[in-house]
């Protein structure tokens, strides 16, 4: 489960590019209660999504002919450089070298062989978001990718990561759960998904997903779409897991939500 102790490999931050920060902001306040509250003024725009008072994401202005409208996720490194030279020399991209941000910490924006974005953060004052795994903050991450193995190979030597396989409840086959490199299987933050397990994402390519907990899902989801979001995949309840939904926010942005059951250990 995601934890605020951040260690090497762990997601840390999430942001959003999108159009429309207004709208988005008016979006996700009404689904999940956030304010957003500006970085400054020498921030370009920059700030965070907040809920009482603890940040829970951060969002940008991304105008439509720049990039399409998408969440952000984050992971944890202690030398940013090494991540970088990491990524090249395991066949991914750097989108956007290494950069400091004011005092906050270090960023840089990747792309995995396949074709999925990334960042990763090397905290300076900013250690990372304030909260986790509550209603209205990141609860999940699934990796949509083709080839799941290879993909998995490749962020093990980038980000240390480990994994680990978990039946599902219907016999059908095994999830495969995301761990950061040392930590023991309950540390889990992330599943990955073949691509083709699902047609409405296949022809939109590989990409990170991010889920959001909140109380209710079938209310959440009738929000969403009250408010001009669209539903990807309608709610669903997994054993042991929760229900969940796949949406898209009214800009097009992917994201999921959860009510996830108790978990006993």
């Amino acid at each position: 489960m995601l934890s605020t102790a951040y260690v090497t490999g762990s997601p840390n931050w999430i942001d959003l590019g999108t159009p429309d920060l207004d709208a988005a902001t008016f979006f996700y306040g009404r689904l999940f209660g956030w304010e957003f509250a500006s970085a400054g003024p020498d921030a370009g725009g920059y700030g965070m999504f907040r809920l009482d008072g603890r940040t829970v994401a951060a969002g940008m202005t991304v105008p439509a002919d720049r990039a399409p409208a998408g969440w952000s996720v984050y992971f944890q490194t202690p030398d940013l450089d090494a991540t970088a030279e990491a990524v090249e020399g395991n066949g991914g991209t750097v989108v956007y070298a290494p950069m400091d941000v004011f005092d906050q910490g270090r960023m840089a924006v990747f792309m995995d062989p396949s074709g999925a974005g990334f960042s990763a953060w090397q905290p300076g004052r900013n250690k990372g978001l304030d909260v986790v795994g509550d209603p209205g903050a990141l609860c999940w991450l699934e990796l949509y990718t083709p080839e799941p193995d290879s993909a998995l190979a490749f962020y093990s030597t980038v980000l240390g990561w480990e994994t680990s396989a978990m039946p599902l409840p219907d016999g059908s086959g095994a999830y495969t759960l995301i761990r950061p490199g040392g930590s023991d299987p309950e540390a889990a933050f992330a599943g990955a998904v073949p691509l083709t397990a699902d047609p409405s994402e296949k022809d939109l390519g590989p990409f990170w997903l991010p889920y959001f907990e909140v109380a209710d899902c079938d209310a959440a989801v009738t929000t969403a779409q009250e408010l001009g979001g669209e539903i990807r995949m309608p709610p669903t309840t997994m054993e042991g897991v929760g229900r969940f939904a796949r949406l898209a926010d009214p800009a097009g942005a992917r994201f999921a939500v959860l009510r996830g059951v108790e978990q006993h250990g």
